[in-house]
């Protein structure tokens, strides 16, 4: 492995490890507000722990549907969506909450709740990024999250790297989103559709004018 890839996995490993840290202390200080809150309104004991756990919960699994989403080259939909923004506003409102009536303490006690819900998504971004890197060339990593200049003929090489499904996902987005003109989107728009690299998206354009993707007779003069 080279240097350079070596420091970038190391930086890498180093920066999701803190943010890992920061979201269990946010989470926990998050958690012991709403479950205080919980308390003071009646809740039994439980009741007053599966509360934040559900609220910290659906912000999790809404921000997990959106990455899973997001890997088959869809932006989540309306409910990951909507789910993630309840699940944000209801833990910030719930820490804001029990906090002291100022301002002060006001900030003091939503910062958790920012601070977890922040977190996640540096994670979430960090994962996604990992996998652009990792799904289209494996073994190089650059500074700016793009791969080097050989990454087309690594696809070519190793095509095991890359799901027959999502090139093909890719080409249909292509050929149903064409521009006003006719012309196909360009290779571009593509990648920046399933969060790829520009030569990925010139490479599936490509690919798919050439009849590799499917339907070659009736796009190839496009």
């Amino acid at each position: 492995m080279e240097p350079n890839v070596r420091a970038a996995r190391g930086i890498q490993r180093t920066t999701i490890t803190g943010v890992l840290l920061l979201a269990a202390i946010a989470a926990v200080v998050s958690f012991r507000h709403m479950h205080e809150l919980c308390i003071r309104h009646g809740e039994d004991h439980l009741a007053a722990v599966l509360i934040p756990l559900a609220v910290d919960g659906t912000i999790v699994v809404a921000s997990m549907s959106i990455l899973m989403a997001n890997r088959y080259g869809s932006r989540g939909g309306f409910l990951a969506w909507a789910m993630l923004l309840v699940g944000s506003l209801a833990s910030l409102g719930a820490n804001i909450a029990i906090a002291e009536p100022s301002l002060t303490g006001r900030v003091i006690a939503a910062w958790p709740s920012a601070a977890l819900i922040g977190s996640y998504e540096l994670l979430m971004s960090q994962i996604r990024r990992a996998s652009r890197v990792a799904a289209t060339a494996p073994g190089q990593v650059v500074a700016d999250g793009e791969v080097g200049s050989s990454d087309v003929h690594d696809l070519l090489r190793h095509p095991e790297n890359e799901t027959e499904d999502l090139r093909r996902t890719a080409w249909h987005w292509a050929l149903e989103n064409r521009l006003p003109d006719g012309a196909l989107p360009s290779g571009r728009a593509i990648a920046e559709q399933f969060a790829r690299s520009a030569r990925w998206g010139r490479w599936i354009k490509r690919e798919g004018l050439e009849g590799k993707l499917g339907e070659p007779d009736r796009f190839a003069a496009v």
